[in-house]
């Protein structure tokens, strides 16, 4: 019985070693085989693409959000197509046809957002 999680054992034994060595190198010795140390700017902390403030509740403005919910939104409708490409011979042309109608109103949603000025970032 106990031969039988043997190889489970040891795939364990060797994964937990694996992750020791490797966050070993990365925080511990890691830094004295590097060409750089890193300036200021390199080893700053980075959140939502600003500097961090001094207070965590401060307002900032809206837009990064916006243009992340877009991302998200138009991400997933496009990752229907992977599903619909490897299905399409068996739909046939009442599935291209329908794919047609949704890639058409992504590229109307997609002009929309575009024409509002919602990816700017100024």
């Amino acid at each position: 019985m106990l031969s039988n999680y043997l190889p489970i054992l040891i795939f364990l034994v060797i994964a937990a070693g694996l992750a020791v060595v490797l966050l070993v190198l990365g925080t511990g010795i890691g830094h004295y085989f590097t060409r750089s140390r890193g300036d200021r700017a390199k080893l700053s902390p980075y959140e939502c693409g600003f500097e961090a403030f001094e207070d965590s509740r401060m307002k900032f403005d809206v837009r990064y959000y916006l243009v992340a919910i877009l991302f998200i939104v138009f991400d997933l409708e496009i990752a229907f197509l992977f599903p619909w490409a490897v299905a399409l011979n068996k739909i046939g042309l009442a599935g291209l046809l329908a794919m047609g109608i949704f890639l058409g109103i992504l590229v109307v949603g997609f002009i929309y957002e575009w024409k509002k000025g919602a990816f700017e970032w100024d």
